[in-house]
């Protein structure tokens, strides 16, 4: 399958490279066509790997990742542009977070909206699906980092993409609890789970755990 990677940072790094290792081409996209980060991975990953602008890497993927920070998610999907986008699963792992006052972050929307509502309303014709966003890169390719139970969430407005959704995570990344918790509206609950996360990771100096659900 080919897979579109927008953004160079250690998310979308981690998951370009899980993907190259199960035997897919990846594009991995950014603001210019040479940036120096997807470059180096470029190098290190070989011929199934390459680079591009945001419209590169959303035009070729089949399926195309959202990895960008979450406070300029939206620009970048415009680089990528509409047309690149449309008919195809966009898979949201960004998170809006707003350090301009410190830690631990605030979230630029929340409550009545989310960023995962705010990119689907963007690109109607695109299938978002939010997911990836409660845990931090390693854990997102590898649930196993953390013994016992544990979950991942996933929310979206199309089943048939949600259903592609649940089969890379569960059959290419081994995620055995996938919890689908909506539609897009879901998103907001999914997001404002970052800050507390984050408070966690500083209490903790680690970012190896996850949320796992009990019911009665």
């Amino acid at each position: 399958m080919k897979i579109g990677i927008l953004g160079t940072g250690t998310v979308g790094r981690t998951l370009g490279t899980k993907f190259v290792e199960l035997g897919h081409d990846v594009k991995m996209g950014s603001r210019s066509a040479t940036n120096a980060k997807a470059g180096e991975w470029v190098s290190q990953m070989g011929n199934r790997s390459s680079q591009g602008t945001f419209a590169d890497a959303a035009e070729f993927g089949e399926i195309v990742f959202n990895c960008t920070h979450g406070m300029n998610a939206l620009d970048a999907l415009h680089a990528a542009g509409k047309l690149n986008l449309a008919g195809k699963v966009l898979i949201d792992v960004s998170n809006p977070l707003d350090f301009s006052k410190g830690f631990p972050p605030t979230l630029s929307v929340c409550n009545t909206d989310s960023l995962g509502e705010q990119i689907q309303r963007a690109f109607p014709e695109s299938k978002v699906v939010k997911t990836l966003n409660t845990v931090n890169a390693p854990l997102m390719v590898n649930p196993s980092l953390v013994p016992g139970e544990h979950d991942l969430f996933m929310s979206g407005n199309n089943s048939d993409a949600k259903a592609t959704v649940r089969m890379i995570l569960q059959d290419w990344f081994g995620w055995k609890n996938v919890i689908d918790v909506g539609d897009i509206k879901a998103a907001r609950g999914m997001e404002q789970l970052l800050p507390f996360w984050a408070s966690l990771a500083a209490l903790w100096n680690t970012g190896q755990f996850n949320f796992h659900i009990v019911r009665a």
